[in-house]
């Protein structure tokens, strides 16, 4: 079982070549990738989800990506005319309204000019760069399903236990049930006999009873539950659960509503309310889990 909630690391270098990935993983109801990459790496990004949806199948995920590259390789630079232009119209402007200040613009003076001149990444990342990009996305998702296990582990620990507790109100519900007839008929005749002084019609007192019987009855809804408390436990022992479990919460969720609405007593109820308390503690959880 694993949470859809982690973080992962991983790097790896080459003949002066270095790249760093880092992952981070929060819930998502579908399979989300965003990849925030240098250029020269856009070309891979298409690469980068393929290899992220062999370790993910839910969840939205941020991969953050960056490389040093320290080889003997010619370097180029490009000049952004756009970003020249747009100084030099800003310092018109300047000069226009503050008409004394003295003009030192020389070569020196562009080149210092932030964004003006740039490393020219439009080459394309070469086959290095973009092997150790996946020996270090692998090294990232590892990383970051290790830590997704774990939490997992956390969260099935927490839902067996919790189901666990609605098995034992379900049964305390159920050993409950029967009686609650009987104590009702036994209420209805007593309140006859207080007021009409002893003259009861026990045929009446029978029908009265049965219909009551009938509209308290819950043997379907418990038989449902048991049912889905076997599933449940046959579920956890899957992968991915995050889907089924929760589409089967809200089936618990539906008889539980059921008995509350039929209940007329008040232990019924109260295991009944205790039971909605679990179940919606365990659909909180289930929301993080792939």
């Amino acid at each position: 079982m694993y949470s859809m909630t982690g973080y992962g690391k991983g790097e790896y270098g080459e003949s002066g070549l270095t790249v760093s990935v880092e992952v981070k993983s929060v819930n998502n109801r579908y399979l989300d990738v965003a990849v925030k990459s240098p250029r020269i790496l856009l070309c891979a990004e298409e690469s980068v989800r393929a290899t992220v949806r062999e370790y993910l199948s839910r969840g939205h995920l941020d991969v953050f990506i960056s490389y040093s590259d320290k080889r003997e390789r010619a370097k180029s630079l490009y000049v952004d005319w756009g970003v020249i232009h747009a100084y030099m119209e800003a310092a018109a402007e300047i000069k226009e309204a503050y008409p004394l200040l003295e003009d030192d613009g020389s070569l020196s003076f562009f080149l210092r000019l932030p964004d003006a001149i740039r490393m020219d990444e439009t080459v394309g990342a070469d086959e290095l760069l973009l092997s150790c990009l996946d020996r270090a996305l692998r090294l990232a998702l590892g990383d970051l399903t290790e830590m997704r296990k774990q939490e997992g582990e956390r969260l099935k620990a927490d839902i067996l236990s919790r189901m666990e507790t609605i098995a034992e109100l379900r049964d305390r519900i159920a050993a409950r049930a029967p009686y609650v007839p009987e104590e009702y008929r036994e209420k209805l005749l007593g309140r006859i006999e207080e007021f009409l002084g002893g003259k009861v019609d026990e045929a009446r007192i029978l029908t009265e009873a049965a219909v009551f019987a009938d509209k308290c009855n819950i043997d379907e809804e418990l038989t449902r539950l048991n049912s889905h408390i076997e599933e449940y436990y046959r579920i956890c022992d899957e992968e991915p659960v995050g889907r089924k479990l929760d589409f089967l919460i809200q089936e618990f969720n539906r008889e539980c509503n059921t008995i509350c609405s039929k209940s007329c007593d008040t232990e019924i109820t109260s295991s009944a309310l205790a039971m909605k308390n679990e179940i919606e503690k365990i659909r909180e959880q289930i929301q993080n889990l792939e």
